[in-house]
């Protein structure tokens, strides 16, 4: 497949005024190759990533045969985006889609612009532009026929890959075209005419995965696949204390081992995000390295980190929860007066452990160094990033690496950050001109994760006489030090139900933690709507209301202004009342909730939340039998997603996947520490639903609204915890306010 020429500015030179601009080449064979170039279409806002300006986005190759090759340049792991991006450029291009053929993007930002899989951002990030590459090519051909035929543009029309003239009968193939629209000059995107919604034929159907057959026929599609010719293979041992440093090492007898061709001792730094100190073994497979990794004998300087555990987390949170805060986030009216006046108080305190993505594919990645250039074949969420701390860590600049995309075998969050990608590198760069792949193992993989953290909540609330809600306190014990929280430890001072509480205050305080934490996927709102719609379920008790009415109620009907915090990041209002009203009003009806009827052991929960960018809320139906096994019979989910669900059967199965991770989430999943290194270490530590454990039946349902389309991979999950814990005290009388379940003696039946 041919490439267009970078159009990256060089030093100095001014960038076009101009909007944005498509630049075409012809390639071999008579088609036609457009690149689509654009300057800042929106500031976004997108769940922390910050876009300042939308470049490169796509590309299309439409062969003589009238078949369109479509670029997929964001990483795929499981989310549908490899089908689900050129399904944008496919429609607006007015092409059948059994003519779209999808080709894997390598990395180049400056080529394609950003390419990332995290924060639901690739629907709300591409949903114009990459339109815009679609209806741009359309017009060009039509600016080819027109000049073919003379006759002017206004009056040839598409469909299917064709252009049409209907004054005079006469129509050409895509493919026919293709080479003589490539000569023209390409028309301002400002000028686009884009499709009507209602005359979608591909947007709004359901278009199975790209790679469906290969994964269910064992095509190697993954990383951990992945081979060359002579390539050697790697382990690293990490000190089991994050940060710990190598002291000495048996490397002498370890080179002496069958199949082993090196033994390396690496120093490391102390950014966690990066390469660490620990021993490298490489051997002629993977077997030998990993035997040889066996008998290492390291000893190890542990650092400060040694000296914390969850039980010392634990301590020092009940210690905060008798003190004033360290510090406060948001502060409405007179709390504590509030709290003094009300009818009646309400008073919880909540928390949640530390959990690791276990994805079902371990971290790996392969690399081969060779005259000062660096080649990396990698399953990263974060593929820019992956080469920046790639160039960072061999001392390369990153204009010298190219990385090569895979299909990931389970994100969730892990892999945004490349700490594998940096070890793969400086191996690489030790063995030069031989392939060198880097497989963890699951226990490295558990037990070197970026987790997500735990937190504590110590809640008060109260509601007046007539039940309305007056009064929110929340003093929430995080991790951080200096007034900064770790990563994916924070919470955002607009978190809902901020602004619709007149005496409403977070306050924090934080316990020094050297332990490695990121986002998991939902970050934050994974953890803090099982929180936080527990606590309005008990104060909805309080004030002798029913669960959903009582929610529905204190919103109000005013949506709310963008404002800079953290929560819903975005464009448009970061939390619209009458949007979450809506999705609630919804699930009430799909479940039948008003009718519902109390039965011992058996009830039904209900819980929302606002989530990059998504309006979601559950309902679940559950029976907690006497041994405190349970049974989740059945879950609602309604979402708004805005006014388009661009690819609908795979947006259905990726909420049930949701549902059945958060399921994962609230009973089994946990990582604890001691002397700071994880404990748990495997899948029968920290155990995922099982298939027999999974709920008859999960019922997907979204409602469309008038607003640009957002994302899916993320706002499904929160609502689900809640629900399932208010399910449970609906059946028990039980309230749930510390996970994991199991830890309560519970399991799923």
């Amino acid at each position: 497949m041919a490439t267009a020429p970078s159009m990256s500015p060089k030093p100095g030179k001014k960038m076009m005024s101009r909007r944005s601009f498509f630049r075409v080449s012809a390639i071999a064979g008579g088609g036609m190759l457009l690149a689509y170039y654009a300057e800042p279409v929106t500031r976004m806002l997108a769940q922390g990533f910050r876009q300042e300006r939308l470049l490169p986005s796509s590309f299309i190759t439409i062969a003589p045969d009238g078949i369109a090759t479509i670029m997929a340049k964001n990483p795929e792991e499981g989310q549908g985006v490899k089908a689900m991006l050129p399904m944008l450029i496919a429609e607006e291009l007015d092409i059948d889609w059994k003519n779209v053929r999808i080709q894997q993007a390598d990395i180049d930002q400056a080529k394609y612009g950003p390419q990332v899989a995290g924060g639901s951002t690739a629907t709300p990030t591409n949903w114009v532009p990459l339109r815009q590459v679609g209806a741009g090519a359309r017009q060009m051909l039509i600016m080819a026929a027109a000049q073919t035929w003379n006759v002017p543009e206004t009056e040839c029309t598409t469909a299917s890959g064709r252009v049409m003239h209907a004054g005079s009968s006469k129509s050409l193939g895509y493919g026919e075209l293709a080479a003589k629209a490539a000569t023209l000059t390409p028309p301002d995107p400002a000028t686009l005419k884009m499709k009507d919604p209602k005359d979608y034929k591909i947007i709004g159907t359901t278009v199975k995965g790209v790679d469906n057959k290969k994964i269910v026929t064992g095509v190697p599609q993954y990383g951990i696949d992945f081979e060359l010719p002579g390539m050697l293979y790697a382990v690293f041992q990490k000190c089991p204390v994050y940060g710990g440093k190598v002291v000495s090492a048996n490397l002498d007898e370890i080179k002496a081992m069958p199949g082993v061709k090196y033994a390396f001792t690496v120093d490391g730094g102390t950014d966690l995000t990066g390469l660490l100190g620990g021993v490298a073994v490489v051997a002629d497979t993977w077997y030998h390295a990993n035997t040889a990794r066996q008998r290492l004998q390291i000893q190890w300087d542990e650092g400060p980190t040694a000296a914390q555990s969850s039980a010392g987390f634990a301590a020092a949170a009940e210690a905060f929860s008798k003190q004033t805060p360290q510090a406060t986030l948001r502060s409405d009216g007179d709390v504590e007066a509030a709290l003094q006046g009300a009818a009646k108080k309400v008073e919880a305190a909540y928390s949640y452990p530390f959990i690791a993505h276990v994805p079902l594919e371990p971290q790996n990645c392969t690399g081969r160094y060779e005259d000062g250039k660096l080649e990396l074949w990698a399953p990263s969420q974060t593929p820019d990033q992956g080469l920046q701390v790639a160039a960072r860590t061999i001392g390369i600049d990153a204009s010298a690496i190219t990385m090569h995309q895979f299909r990931i075998g389970g994100g969730f969050g892990r892999r945004l950050t490349n700490d594998y990608v940096a070890e793969v590198s400086w191996i690489a760069k030790q063995v030069p001109g031989v392939p060198v792949k880097l497989l963890w193992t699951r226990e490295d993989d558990m037990q070197h994760d970026f987790y997500r953290p735990g937190g504590f909540h110590y809640l008060r609330g109260g509601v007046d006489a007539s039940g309305n809600l007056v009064a929110w306190h929340n003093h929430f014990v995080s991790y951080g030090r200096d007034g900064r929280f770790v990563p994916s430890g924070d919470i955002g001072p607009d978190e809902f139900p901020a602004r619709f509480v007149a005496n409403y205050a977070t306050q924090y305080s934080l316990i020094p933690c050297g332990i490695p934490t990121g986002a998991m996927r939902a970050p934050r709102s994974n953890a803090i709507a099982f929180v936080f719609q527990s606590f309005i379920d008990e104060l909805a008790e309080a004030a002798g209301k029913d669960p959903i009415d009582f929610r529905i109620a204190f919103m109000g009907n005013t949506p709310l202004a963008p404002t800079a915090g953290a929560g819903g990041r975005g464009p448009g209002p970061e939390f619209d009342a009458p949007r979450m009203q809506g999705v609630l009003r919804q699930i009430a009806i799909n479940s039948n909730w008003h009718n519902r009827t109390a039965a011992k052991g058996r009830g039904m929960g209900a819980g929302c939340h606002f989530s990059h960018l998504g309006y979601f809320a559950s309902v679940a139906d559950v029976t907690v039998n006497a041994d405190k096994s349970i049974k989740v019979n059945k879950i609602w989910i309604v979402g708004d997603i805005g006014s388009q669900v661009i690819n609908p059967g795979p947006a259905v199965n990726l909420s049930q996947g949701a549902v059945i991770e958060a399921m994962s989430h609230i009973m089994g999943y946990e990582i604890t520490f001691e002397k700071g290194a994880a404990v748990q270490s495997n899948f029968i530590d920290v155990q995922p639903v099982r298939i027999q454990e999974a709920p008859p039946e999960i019922q997907i349902d979204f409602v469309k609204t008038q607003y640009s389309p957002t994302g899916l991979g993320e706002p499904a999950l929160p609502p689900v915890l809640p629900a399932i814990a208010n399910a449970i005290y609906a059946a028990t009388g039980v309230r749930i306010r510390t996970l994991p379940l199991k830890d309560h003696g519970y399991s799923w039946v």
